[in-house]
């Protein structure tokens, strides 16, 4: 049945009154003449008629009085177009609850969580018995509250939601409810979305289900978008971290508010002291570096973060990060056959180190290489393996590719095939055989460039005197050197000989690299072992291989996937993660050649810096951190984010304003139009009493006629 507008009704039923009372206003004949008996028969006749028709408009007046006061008690309702009447069928709501970091934002009623916890609950009150109720976060598990009218198990379930660092799209939590509320049984089928349309929220473009039989509502909060300024990025720049030695960090910040801010400060901490501070201007949605340098005083996995000044959102004003300063970086030598391993092993000893690293080495022969798990070591050195195996590549390749370093020295009788075929095998260049003579004292190069960007010699020499100032007593004699030429992958020559061939090269392969040195440890290939230069060069290499993370471990995101390589555990041995509150949580762990593979998932939910455990013993550090994507604040317009929504989904979607409502009984009240229609009782009551109204003053209108004999 389709109702009129009762507008329109109302002014009909007016417009009615005056044209009814207009018919019956007849004019009485003022003179009759009787001598006409046909006159007579005529006049009686029309009088009858109107007797008739004036009896019956007073029937259908009274008529449409009781008929109005019949559908007043009925409470009929209008809904789109479509009326109803009676009790509405029973239904199956889904109520999703936008739990995102920026539903902690507040504005002047309260916080925007607070704020659509309370619509739930107004929504929860609503329903009826027979009704099925279910109640889904943003987070990706969701909870599925409760069932058949079970009120108070819903109001429960809405009093323990909390903001959730490892939110999922709206969108994605709205295709859970929309599943759930289509396989149940109930005739009207709802899902309510109540978020404060945060545009990263919106932001997912996954395949869509068919929603038809779901009537979608969107129910926003919040009024604004706020001012924030967030941590994007912590990196450690300097690859080599040692103590007592200059660390440099860079922290990327940006203002994703309208406005330029002068002066803005960041702070540093490790392990909980103020050891840094910088300051910035901020433009708006303008990346912005600030560059910090710290000094570390201990050993060991210590804390770090970087922090900036408080403002409306504060989940993105701490940004964790971890150094590593090794209390002892474990070698490996391998020693090719006949080849010299004094001077390496004694620049390594702990008489040399005076308590600056300590180093622990161990010495093998080039046929035990097979039979090492090179993830046990912090790097490897290999000195002039006359040949390498297709088992012993792929063992180096993937441990590389891991995060390991090598370093490498040629050997005189090395074959080429394996060299090019272990070079090629990371991505570098091709060997191509030796320039000089070991039995020759003619020097046949000398260093030409060095590249002093390069983190190996960050601080080891002044700028602006220049290399070859400071260094010249110190270049070596080189009599023998490998030909090597680069490839045009991940390479970078740090130190190059007057001949055009490198002294020093870098392959960069996966998460780790190699050092190439174009000569031997060896008197008769240079004079290096005996100059000034040797052991520093050593160590730095020691330092820069040993740590190719950086100093710094990976940093994680709350709720991403993500993977933790460890070296060294045993095969047998597993590994848990700690979090700052102290629960412990247990990935998904697989074995690799030489390591064990943690894999991250959503189980984790707390910012901050967990360990990585096995046993009783601290493998590593690890820092997560809340999603950068969730600092920009920006909201979508009501109708964008509703046209999005049914975009993407292909249903319709209504909005239902309760931002602009002012309170949660108004913003109900507005639902519930839009739920189960504008109820017409009230008008049908009214047209009741016009009609009655009508028709007395019809009857008044009306004198009885009298009929002629």
């Amino acid at each position: 049945m389709t109702f009129l507008n009762p507008l329109l009704l109302l002014g009909l039923a007016a417009a009615a009154i005056p044209l009814i009372i207009h018919l019956f206003n007849f004019r009485r004949p003022q003179k009759i003449d009787f001598s006409s008996l046909e006159f007579l028969k005529e006049l009686q006749k029309s009088t009858m008629q109107r007797v008739r028709i004036k009896q019956l408009l007073l029937l259908m007046l009274r008529m449409l009085a009781i008929a109005c006061l019949a559908l007043a008690f009925a409470r009929p309702t209008l809904q789109s177009g479509l009326g109803s009447l009676g009790k509405r069928a029973n239904s199956s709501m889904a109520i999703v609850i936008d739990n995102s970091r920026s539903m902690q934002l507040r504005d002047a009623q309260g916080a925007y969580l607070d704020q659509a916890k309370d619509l739930a609950r107004a929504l929860v009150e609503q329903t009826d018995s027979g009704d099925e109720i279910f109640i889904y976060t943003t987070n990706e598990s969701g909870v599925n509250a409760a069932s058949y009218n079970l009120k108070n198990l819903a109001q429960d379930a809405i009093d323990d939601i909390e903001i959730s660092p490892a939110s999922d799209h709206l969108s994605a939590a709205w295709m859970r409810a929309a599943t759930e509320v289509l396989d149940a049984s109930n005739i009207n089928k709802e899902v309510y979305l109540i978020s404060d349309l945060q545009e990263r929220t919106f932001a997912d473009s996954t395949a869509r289900m068919g929603m038809d039989g779901v009537r979608t509502y969107l129910l926003p909060v919040g009024e604004r978008t706020q001012n924030n300024v967030a941590i994007t990025r912590v990196e450690v720049v300097s690859r080599i971290i040692e103590v007592g030695q200059p660390v440099r960090l860079e922290a990327t910040l940006v203002n994703y508010g309208a406005e330029p801010i002068e002066g803005y400060v960041a702070s540093v901490f490790l392990d909980g002291e103020r050891v840094a501070q910088a300051s910035e201007d901020l433009q708006p949605r303008i990346p912005k570096q600030l560059s910090f340098t710290v000094t570390p005083q201990q050993r060991g996995w210590l804390a770090g973060l970087v922090q900036i000044e408080d403002d409306a959102f504060g989940s993105d004003n701490i940004r964790h990060f971890t150094l590593h300063v090794p209390e002892e970086r474990q070698l490996l030598i391998v020693q090719g056959e006949g080849q010299q391993t004094d001077f390496l092993e004694l620049a390594l000893s702990p008489e040399l180190t005076r308590g600056r690293v300590a180093f622990q080495v161990e010495t093998i022969q080039e046929g035990r290489l097979p039979m090492q798990r090179l993830g046990t070591y912090d790097a490897v050195i290999l000195v002039g393996p006359r040949s390498l195996s297709s088992g012993e590549i792929s063992s180096l390749k993937t441990y590389v590719e891991g995060g390991g370093g090598v370093l490498f020295f040629p050997g005189e009788g090395a074959i080429a095939q394996d060299y090019n075929g272990f070079l090629s095998a990371l991505g570098g260049g091709k060997f191509s055989g030796f320039s000089g003579s070991k039995t020759s004292n003619q020097p046949i190069a000398s260093f030409d460039r060095v590249d002093l960007e390069h983190p190996l010699f960050e601080g080891v020499f002044d700028q602006q005197q220049g290399f070859r100032q400071q260094i010249s007593v110190e270049d070596p004699l080189i009599y023998y050197v490998m030909n090597y030429s680069p490839a045009r992958g991940a390479e970078n020559t740090l130190i190059a000989l007057s001949n055009g061939f490198p002294f020093l090269q870098e392959v960069r392969s996966g998460n780790g690299g190699i050092f190439l040195l174009g000569v031997a440890p060896d008197l008769q290939w240079s004079d290096l072992p005996q100059r000034g230069l040797f052991i520093p060069l050593i160590y730095r290499c020691m330092y820069y291989l040993s740590s190719n993370d950086g100093g710094v471990t990976d940093q994680f995101v709350i709720g991403a996937p993500g993977e933790i390589r460890l070296s060294g555990l045993a095969e047998t041995a597993s590994a848990s993660l700690v979090a700052p509150d102290g629960e412990e949580i247990v990935p998904e762990q697989r074995k690799l050649l030489g390591a064990t593979l943690l894999e991250l998932d959503e189980t984790a939910q707390t910012p901050g810096i967990y360990d990585v455990r096995s046993g009783d013993s601290q493998v590593r550090t690890v820092a997560l951190n809340l999603d950068v994507r969730e600092s920009d604040l920006s909201r979508l317009a009501s109708d964008v984010a509703v046209d999005q929504l049914a975009g993407e989904a292909g249903a319709e979607v209504r909005l239902l304003d309760t931002a602009a409502a002012g309170d949660v009984s108004r913003a109900m009240e507005l639902l519930q139009e839009e739920r189960t229609g504008v109820e017409l009782w009230n008008v049908f009551l009214l047209l009741a009493l016009i009609f009655l109204v009508a028709e007395m003053l019809v009857a008044k209108q009306w004198r009885p006629e009298a009929v002629p004999a």
